[in-house]
């Protein structure tokens, strides 16, 4: 009998820590989910880097879409403007692709407000009532909900962030492909899309050619390098090869 109230005794106490620990998963679970709470605006789901994001798995917790978003990417996406209509399309398009990626939570919410017909202005009130923070790429709403003490991110300063940092004096191969505004300059990209300005290179449109870093700054828009092309590197350059060349017809 005692053996009989033990056993049962233990099953109940198991049970117990089981019931507890679950508990304290959930609770975790439940805030961690507040924490997370993002809402997105219409210029962050056009842009659609907030797709590639969610992909590497960075990006957590749940994305809200306000239903006025949401309405706001079905009027561009019906605007007699090719170019808007365009754009609204491929919003709907990143929102429903975003839907399916594994681990990430989508959620419309039916909120609006009749104080105000501004998409910014609403999406700063509802950041507040729910604890959210807001992802955007604009630059109006960055400022405006910095204000008001809501914490944004901006899927611009992520980019920028994360561009390839060069030193001045180190020597990197790009191709020019325009003119630059002053005498001699060259323009090139990088894969991200960063300009480099290059002194003395404006006779090397549309060649790969060594440059030297000279200096980097920071703007509000971005990263701007600037470089200097010396002409002898690519001489040097082309007389080895037509020397390659060379010695490769005399072998035949």
């Amino acid at each position: 009998m005692n053996w009989v109230v033990l056993s049962l005794s233990t099953v109940i106490f198991i049970s117990l820590i089981i019931i507890v620990v679950q508990a304290i998963i959930y609770k975790k679970k439940l805030a961690k989910a507040e924490l997370s709470k993002k809402l997105l605006d219409t210029s962050v789901i056009i842009d659609g880097r907030i797709c590639d994001i969610a992909k590497t798995g960075f990006l957590e917790g749940v994305l809200i879409v306000p239903k006025f978003v949401l309405q706001e990417l079905q009027l561009i996406a019906d605007s007699s403007d090719n170019m808007k209509r365009s754009k609204g399309r491929r919003g709907l398009d990143i929102l429903n692709e975003l839907r399916k990626i594994s681990g990430m939570t989508v959620e419309i919410i039916d909120r609006d407000y009749k104080g105000t017909n501004k998409v910014d202005e609403k999406l700063v009130v509802i950041a507040k009532e729910i604890g959210a923070k807001i992802i955007t790429n604009d630059y109006n709403l960055n400022k405006i909900a910095e204000i008001q003490g809501i914490e944004v991110l901006n899927i611009n300063d992520l980019s920028n962030a994360i561009k390839p940092t060069f030193l001045p004096g180190e020597k990197i191969n790009v191709k020019i492909v325009k003119e630059g505004k002053e005498k001699d300059q060259g323009i090139a990209y990088l894969n991200d899309g960063t300009m480099i300005v290059v002194d003395g290179a404006r006779k090397m449109i549309n060649r790969k050619i060594e440059v030297t870093i000279t200096n980097v700054l920071q703007t509000d828009a971005g990263k701007m390098i600037f470089a200097k092309y010396e002409e002898r590197h690519f001489n040097q350059h082309h007389s080895k090869h037509n020397e390659h060349n060379r010695q490769h017809f005399r072998h035949y």
